[in-house]
């Protein structure tokens, strides 16, 4: 059964500007005032009763998206300044908003040409054993958002789902309430509550959702929450998506350019004032050279600081407790001997508890078993190390969790390709920050204490979809008669011979794979 194809959806503004145009969708009651069972039941009724969407009916729902954040893009942003305080417009909109549109475009521009069935292993299909894969929706998809980039981590995941054909209940941070309030008070503007329902803390906590019966739940948070959430999850055999965090190391090539690096490390350092899953976390430099650069990383966040404390441009940490901790890692690394440079401006007292602002820091010397060594401190502070054989960088690397990223400057090089075989992480990105974001080509993903599974792109629209077998046989055989009683003397020579074939077989790979 095919779902209808749904009229072309017209926004609120558009609708407002022009009479004319196409009416958009009747919309029925919004999220609010359901609980999490009746909005699962709404969504998974309406999924059994519409059957398949159509791929009209899929671009449709990604545009509506779109248009959800494009059309309320001003409030978003300055909802996200008041959440965290201070945070530019700029980081917020092409993060948030335009650093979503990457996904949704390459979803609804290859939809269509996923979504179809696949036929496989024509040649037998010539003997009369046809062989088909579909790409079936799963159902109800649950996505649960982390705090750092709010909308970007729940709308991309969001939109692979709607393109895999689901019908999506999603919960952006409690964190960013009052971002989380503007997307929940427009959606019912683009979607109905049986196709996509955002979820308010009014529904109950993360674990509450966790705890659903859902046909997949897709999370982005700590390792720590992430095994709270599969834990919830697994007793219902729910699958799951866990996209986590970790330290992500730097390694920095003898044959790099320092200055260029630094500088290139020290801006990623900063990006959201470090609260990013792919922020570089410790660096790992050549020893003779560690000194020019730290200065010049130093020198650079002093050149892009001015000042902080009032800057609009200079993200504040999101809350009391993860200020509070952050400023913590960074005492007891320098109460265990550690060298600390900060870049304060002139007349500025920092860390500043009220405005939460915390100046960029680096660490040297840094003691073994000090805190920030095991926790990811997702702030302005960068941990650099000597080194004078890559051996030492790698044996550091794999001593601890694999992380979600792991960054090298240098050329491509030997020494870059040793790096890739003799470590584990989600990702490497050569020469720059976060490069593995921009090509839906790539998987976006974990592994380990990093997170399982992956999205982006066409990985994204496999994870949310259901790879099923079909099979048809015009074949006179049977395969079932073949391998249930009697069973005869023929059949007794069959085996035996299927055993003789498979030895003549392997012992000739055996052999090529020797030589």
């Amino acid at each position: 059964m095919t779902e209808p194809a749904t009229r072309p959806y017209t926004s609120p503004r558009q609708a407002g500007a022009d009479r004319s145009a196409t009416v958009a969708p009747i919309r029925p009651r919004s999220a609010a005032g359901m609980s999490l069972q009746e909005i699962l039941d709404t969504q998974r009724a309406a999924f059994l009763r519409d059957g398949i969407p159509d791929a009209r009916t899929r671009i449709d729902r990604i545009n509506r998206l779109a248009s959800l954040l494009l059309d309320n893009a001003d409030e978003i942003a300055e909802a996200l300044r008041v959440d965290f305080g201070s945070r530019p417009r700029e980081l917020s909109i092409s993060t948030d908003v335009a650093g979503c549109m990457i996904d949704l475009a390459d979803q609804r521009r290859h939809v269509r040409k996923w979504m179809a069935t696949e036929k496989v292993a024509k040649a037998a299909s010539i003997a009369g054993f046809a062989q088909r894969i579909r790409h079936d929706p799963l159902g109800v998809v649950g996505i649960i958002g982390p705090w750092n980039f709010p909308l970007q981590l729940t709308i991309v995941p969001a939109g692979a789902a709607l393109a895999a054909g689901n019908r999506v209940m999603m919960r952006p941070s409690s964190v960013t309430a009052r971002t989380t309030a503007v997307l929940a008070a427009h959606a019912p503007d683009y979607f109905s509550v049986e196709e996509l329902a955002v979820l308010t803390p009014e529904h109950g906590g993360g674990a509450d959702f966790a705890k659903l019966q859902l046909d997949h739940l897709f999370f982005t948070g700590s390792p720590e929450v992430g095994r709270s959430v599969a834990a919830d999850a697994g007793k219902n055999l729910v699958p799951v998506t866990l996209e986590l965090g970790g330290k992500n190391p730097v390694v920095v090539d003898v044959d790099a350019d320092i200055p260029a690096a630094a500088a290139r490390l020290a801006d990623a350092k900063l990006v959201n004032s470090g609260q990013v899953c792919l922020c570089p976390d410790y660096a790992f430099v050549p020893a003779h050279r560690l000194e020019e650069f730290v200065d010049a990383v130093v020198a650079r966040w002093r050149t892009a600081n001015p000042s902080i404390a009032d800057n609009p441009q200079y993200t504040a940490t999101i809350n009391e407790k993860n200020y509070t901790r952050i400023v913590g890692l960074i005492d007891d690394a320098v109460a265990r001997g550690a060298d600390r440079r900060q870049v304060i401006p002139p007349g500025e007292s920092l860390p500043d508890a009220t405005t939460r602002k915390i100046p960029p820091t680096v660490l040297t010397n840094v003691a073994p078993g000090s805190d920030i060594e095991d926790d990811e401190v997702f702030g302005p502070v960068l941990t650099v190390y000597p080194y004078q054989d890559l051996s030492e960088a790698v044996d550091h690397i794999t001593a601890h969790p694999h992380p979600l990223t792991m960054y090298w400057y240098g050329p491509d090089n030997a020494r870059y390709q040793q790096l890739q075989d003799t470590t584990r992480s989600g990702s490497v990105n050569g020469n720059d920050f976060a490069l593995n974001l921009l090509s839906g080509s790539l998987p976006f993903g974990g592994v380990g204490n990093s997170g399982m599974g992956s999205y982006h792109g066409h990985f994204g629209f496999a994870t949310f979809s259901h790879a099923r077998a079909v099979t048809h046989s015009r074949m006179p055989i049977s395969f079932g008669r073949l391998m249930s009683a009697p069973f005869t003397g023929s059949d007794r020579r069959s085996a035996d011979g299927q055993l003789a074939m498979w030895r003549a077989i392997t012992k000739r790979a055996t052999k090529r794979n020797k030589r």
